[in-house]
């Protein structure tokens, strides 16, 4: 009860516009009357909808999004943002969403690629209000690498069996979740994968777990999804922190560097991680 209680007040507070003082009215949830009179799809769509965000992992995105773009009616794809407009991905691509976060209010299942930006993501309002207000009823909640951080600030992965990047596990479990190093983790309605390219295991067996095995099969198959990598698989147990130290240098790391700012309007997430400024 008390962790369902502190989830509605973290939703009370991100709706009320209490984290960002300044900021325009937000849209607080399907039950808004604020929110535009926008469909996410016919009554029979299962829509999919792929977060996108400023400084996110391309491949995080477009992993998943190739694999779940192979799925039959009545499933579809959408790429939704806080606005419709260019964002750049890390890898200086930039990407526009098809919809805004409230053009679609009930999807089916809701997807969280990770990067960089994963960490302004966790104090972004418009996000984790999505995240909250579409968890309920959403069949299916996911992430890729860090965008389980994100998933994790707004409470929904506590207690919960939970996979991320590698050199960020630590972050994750601060956050309530209990990490487990594989692919992808299922736990319930939710399902994360690992860093980066484990986004695409990740939607292979979620393609498996909406329709059936055949067509998760399939579309392995279409993109000739079948990886040997020419040095051979990671050894894990030469995999410590000296490895660890020089992934955190860039990306997700030299981002977490700066929560303090990042994070500011969140104290509560700083004090888990354990980044309260001094």
């Amino acid at each position: 009860m008390s962790q369902e209680l502190s989830r509605r007040e973290l939703c009370a507070r991100l709706v009320a516009g209490g984290l960002l003082a300044g900021a325009g009215p937000a849209w607080a949830g399907p039950g808004d009357s604020r929110m535009p009179a926008v469909s996410d799809g016919g009554a029979s769509d299962k829509t999919i909808a792929l977060v996108l965000f400023p400084e996110l992992t391309l491949l995080d995105l477009v992993g998943p999004l190739q694999v779940l773009k192979g799925l039959p009616a009545p499933f579809r794809t959408i790429v939704v943002g806080e606005r419709v407009e260019p964002m750049t991905t890390d890898t200086g691509l930039a990407l526009t969403p098809e919809k805004r976060l409230e053009d679609v209010p009930h999807p089916y299942a809701v997807i969280v690629p990770g990067g960089p930006g994963s960490v302004a993501s966790m104090a972004n309002q418009a996000i984790q209000a999505y995240l909250l207000a579409v968890a309920p009823t959403a069949e299916v909640v996911g992430s890729v690498c860090t965008g389980a951080l994100v998933l994790a600030a707004t409470g929904l992965l506590e207690g919960r069996r939970a996979t991320t990047h590698w050199a960020y596990a630590a972050e994750l479990e601060k956050l309530g979740a209990r990490y487990v190093r594989e692919r992808w983790v299922e736990d319930g309605k939710f399902i994360t994968g690992g860093g980066v390219s484990a986004g695409i295991d990740m939607a292979i067996a979620l393609a498996g777990r909406v329709t059936d095995r055949a067509t998760a099969e399939r579309i392995q198959l279409g993109i000739e999804y079948d990886p040997h990598p020419p040095f051979g698989g990671i050894d894990w147990g030469r995999v410590g922190a000296p490895e660890r130290q020089r992934q955190r240098q860039g990306g997700t790391g030299r981002r977490l560097a700066d929560a303090p700012q990042l994070l500011a309007r969140r104290p509560d997430l700083l004090k888990r991680l354990g980044l309260e400024p001094r």
